[in-house]
């Protein structure tokens, strides 16, 4: 699917992950939506992993490292 409509559910997917860690503080639901996200790749998504720059590799694993950290914050506020 190389089209510009992953870019835009990417970003979505991005958008409400960040407000609903900002404003709702509901980091578990803001960890679904970064994980969801992922899986709509803005970059070319035919293109091979180790064909890919560096840059594109790095922002997508620091996406699903946000993606981790938000699960382990809701998890541990939610540990009571």
């Amino acid at each position: 699917m190389k089209t510009p409509f992953n870019k835009y559910l990417y970003i979505g997917f991005l958008l409400l992950g960040i407000y609903q860690s900002a404003i709702n503080k509901d980091y578990l639901q803001a960890a679904s939506s970064f994980g969801i996200g992922l899986a709509f790749d803005p970059f070319n998504p035919e293109q091979k992993w180790n064909e890919r720059p560096t840059w594109q590799k790095s922002a997508l694993i620091f996406h699903l490292a946000l993606a981790g950290a938000m699960l382990g914050f809701g998890i541990g506020l939610n540990d009571k």
